[in-house]
């Protein structure tokens, strides 16, 4: 079962989504919350596999959140709800360490589809949305573009082919289907990758690759 939070100072936004999250049998709502300390408040508990994470709260928000709940012994994987015309706060939300985002219109049956991969261990990025959203604030002349290279570098040639499709959004299927690898093979090559990288997730990993300018 996967144990789910949702975070949005709405309460008609927290309505629905529990509605439609209970809607699955494998998914249980165990916490609401209408702000990011609430939020860090109940994930303390360790009983929270996701968190659904508004961006913009009152008293602590999401991106704000994000980095608290990563400081958590056992910190829940967090996906951030906003709408797209706020690009930079997303792309702040993901360098804090969310695992995706989803925009608050997004169809029901792919936040479904988000907390599922999300839980299995991969990222939700709508590869399109992605690309966007990281081109625009990661271009390779930026500061980090050499210290990104340089952490490339550790990688193998396979895991810098899995890097690339990673960083486009692709779930392991995904990649596994265009290498000719096994699921399993791909799941061990995003670990050292994340390991190599030393970054805590895909999404942090893609935006390191994006850095790099790999894939561009």
């Amino acid at each position: 079962m996967i144990r789910v939070m949702i975070v949005d100072d709405d309460a008609l936004v927290r309505l629905g989504l529990s509605d439609l999250l209970e809607g699955d049998p494998e998914i249980t709502v165990v916490a609401q919350a209408a702000d990011g300390v609430e939020a860090v408040e109940k994930a303390a508990t360790g009983q929270v596999d996701i968190a659904l994470m508004d961006v913009r709260m009152p008293r602590l928000d999401g991106i704000a959140a994000v980095a608290e709940l990563r400081r958590l012994p056992r910190p829940p994987r967090i996906i951030t709800l906003t709408t797209f015309d706020l690009d930079d706060y997303v792309y702040r939300a993901l360098a804090a360490g969310a695992d995706g985002f989803l925009l608050k219109d997004t169809d029901p049956a792919e936040i479904l589809r988000a907390v599922h991969l999300v839980a299995a261990g991969s990222a939700m990025l709508h590869p399109a949305a992605a690309r966007r959203l990281i081109d625009r604030y990661h271009a390779t002349t930026t500061p980090q573009s050499a210290a990104a290279q340089s952490r490339i570098k550790r990688l193998t040639p396979r895991e810098r082919d899995v890097l690339v499709l990673l960083a486009r959004g692709d779930t392991n299927a995904d990649i596994a289907e265009r290498l000719a690898m096994r699921e399993s093979t791909v799941k061990a090559h995003v670990s050292r990758i994340l390991a190599a990288l030393d970054v805590t997730n895909r999404v942090q990993a893609a935006l390191l690759a994006r850095d790099a300018g790999l894939g561009r």
